[in-house]
């Protein structure tokens, strides 16, 4: 149970209403983790804005999945990483290649440089080597698309990190990290 209790958009008013009906308007629904965040609409309008943002970039919705859950692995988010398996599945994504990316790999070459890549990103602490650079531009990235990923990871590390501390209850098919490694 989360340690924080989800604003009802039933009963939201103000700011936190609006943003909420924004996203039940957007999504269909509205999940648990925006719920939350509707306490602090400062907060809630500044992760839908980069957001937003981000998904007008030159990373295609299916990659920037991938990204999250590459992050929501090495962040062991169950909530991200459930969050972002049943999104990717309705790209088209298969449960073989999202346990994959959530390990940071991928059947596709590309791919699975922008997760290594990511991942590195969070590893070193945003510290990377030109090295790493080097080896995602390598594979295909542009300047623009590897500044993305770091948006990204960046967006994906707030996610993770505000459903890891408050707890957020899970509201998708959960995703049981502990079986990974095997």
């Amino acid at each position: 149970m989360s340690t924080i209790r989800p604003v009802d958009p039933a009963t939201a008013t103000g700011k936190a209403k609006t943003l909420l009906d924004q996203v039940q308007s957007s999504f269909g629904v509205t999940p648990n983790m925006m719920k939350v965040m509707a306490h602090a609409p400062a907060a809630l309008g500044g992760y839908l804005g980069l957001a937003g943002a981000l998904g007008g970039g030159v990373l295609d919705r299916k990659l920037r999945e991938q990204v999250a859950l590459a992050v929501a692995g090495v962040n062991a988010c169950t909530y991200c990483a459930s969050a972002h398996t049943a999104i990717g599945a309705q790209m088209g994504l298969s449960p073989e290649e999202a346990k994959a990316n959530l390990l940071g790999n991928s059947a596709d070459p590309k791919v699975k440089a922008a997760l290594v890549f990511a991942r590195a990103v969070v590893a070193k602490r945003g510290r990377l080597d030109a090295r790493d650079i080097e080896v995602v531009r390598a594979a295909g990235y542009s300047d623009a698309a590897i500044v993305e990923l770091i948006a990204h990871v960046a967006l994906n590390i707030f996610t993770n990190y505000f459903n890891l501390a408050v707890a957020t209850e899970v509201d998708f098919p959960v995703v049981d990290l502990s079986k990974l490694a095997a």
